[in-house]
């Protein structure tokens, strides 16, 4: 059975791209097609400045909202990266494979790099190798499709480059994985600014409808999104990125295509109203779910306990055998 692996970081409230670009597909289709496996990378949280509190309480909420999605821990494998130690213990190896040029080329730790240094603060290491880590985090299980957003394929590409060097060096011993990308809104954008992608760490909320944003909230956001010169509706992403996010948008909620749906309509208004109607409805089950497992939170720390074992049981197999085949001593154990 094909084994799938995504993750998501818990650096910020979870937006409408989260759930449109990965999250529903993870659910919907993702758990029940393959074998998956579905991660809170926390680890990945730390590369930058953070507050501890926030994220161990940032961490539950995405857990929670996961599950509010629609990810049942009977069919998937839910857990926190943290939890399962493989990670880290592949993440070395794989640094002793990987090399700095590579690093140094990954265009998120360049924007990242520019942003921490115009606040005038240091660049962890962490900064620099994490994709090392997103790398150990995918091959540890052997994953052969990874669900990720546009702004992820050059990560997949060098768990791809590190696996091949890899095993090429010291006997196969890695799954060649590869990315699946969702056919619709793989990058829902900022409604203020459709030139940037809808992220969780948006220092204003303007443009960002996160996933636990009320009703009226969310039609207001919409409402407010910039749109484009002209009164024409077309679907158009270069010459029109504003209007063509709002159809992305709108299609992904209702299934249709955005030239098709761009052809309905004769005014901006009009679409403004359908759209933020349509996100509303499409997010008010994961809404009411949420508040359900807010009441019973001993249910999600169940299911990541669950799931860390289970991940665990899977990744270590794999991990031990990188160890051996790279030329570490297996511990000795006593006998029974």
């Amino acid at each position: 059975m094909t084994r799938v692996f995504s993750g998501i970081q818990p650096t910020g409230h979870l937006t409408l791209g989260n759930y449109l670009g990965a999250m529903r597909r993870w659910a919907e289709v993702d758990q029940h097609r393959a074998d998956s496996l579905f991660c809170v990378v926390d680890l990945h949280a730390l590369t930058v400045d953070h507050d501890p509190a926030r994220l161990r309480r940032l961490s539950r909420q995405t857990t929670t909202l996961l599950l509010a999605a629609g990810l049942d821990p009977e069919v998937c494998t839910l857990f926190l990266q943290s939890h399962v130690d493989e990670h880290t213990r592949l993440s070395y190896l794989l640094e002793c494979v990987a090399t700095d040029g590579e690093m140094r080329r990954m265009i998120q730790y360049k924007e990242k790099a520019a942003k921490q240094r115009e606040r005038g603060g240091g660049l962890r290491l962490s900064l620099l190798t994490y994709p090392v880590l997103m790398a150990a985090d995918i091959l540890a299980y052997g994953a052969d499709e990874v669900p990720v957003g546009e702004d992820q394929t050059q990560h997949v590409e060098l768990a791809r480059d590190v696996a091949v060097r890899f095993n090429q060096r010291y006997g196969h011993t890695f799954v060649v994985p590869r990315t699946t990308l969702p056919p619709v809104a793989a990058r829902v954008m900022n409604l203020q600014d459709p030139t940037r992608k809808m992220g969780k760490s948006d220092e204003s909320g303007a443009g960002v409808v996160y996933l636990l944003d009320e009703p009226d909230v969310v039609r207001k956001k919409v409402l407010r999104a910039v749109t484009d010169s002209g009164r024409e509706v077309v679907y158009d992403r270069e010459a029109r990125p504003g209007l063509a996010n709002l159809l992305d948008i709108l299609a992904a909620c209702t299934g249709g295509s955005p030239e098709s749906l761009a052809a309905g309509y004769d005014s901006y208004g009009a679409l403004k109203k359908d759209t933020a109607e349509a996100v509303v409805e499409v997010l008010r089950p994961v809404r009411d779910r949420h508040r359900e497992l807010c009441a019973d939170p001993a249910y999600a720390e169940g299911v990541l306990r669950d799931g860390a074992e289970k991940a665990r049981a899977l990744a270590r197999p794999t991990v031990d055998t990188a160890y051996r085949a790279i030329g570490l001593v297996p511990p000795v154990t006593e006998p029974r």
